[in-house]
């Protein structure tokens, strides 16, 4: 679908507006791929489907320019694409995960290069642990 998108012009990642729909009705995580790279696109569309499926009463949204994913009004999971460091897969418990295939950035924090992405199982693991550590 977001290879489909006819956008006028590239939009810069802070001209998404904090919203789960385009002003065009387009869903707003869909834009978010879109305005990426070919390689980062496939990987967003990715992460989405594999987040999605592991928190499914979870909304998505972008928030802070980025596609986050909230239980309540609480952040929960989100990523974000950047040109140098690759993708970057946040978690908003502050909590780190003993996984070696991952690199952490932090307490809660994994970043991986968009051609050697995360396997679907291992995105699900680590977004299921985050709920059940969570108090949502």
């Amino acid at each position: 679908m977001a290879d489909s998108l006819k956008l006028k012009r590239p939009l810069k990642p802070k001209q998404i507006k904090d919203t789960a729909q385009a002003t065009d009705g387009t869903d707003a995580i869909t834009l978010y791929a879109a305005t990426r790279t070919v390689e980062h696109r496939a990987v967003c569309q990715a992460l989405r489907v594999e987040i999605d499926a592991a928190i499914p009463k979870a909304i998505s949204k972008i928030w802070h320019a980025i596609p986050v994913w909230f239980i309540g009004e609480n952040p929960v999971v989100g990523y974000n694409v950047t040109a140098k460091k690759g993708v970057n897969l946040l978690f908003w418990s502050g909590q780190s995960f003993h996984e070696p295939a991952l690199e952490a950035v932090g307490k809660g924090t994994v970043r991986f290069p968009a051609d050697r992405p995360l396997s679907a199982a291992l995105v699900r693991k680590i977004v299921k642990a985050r709920i059940a550590i969570g108090r949502f």
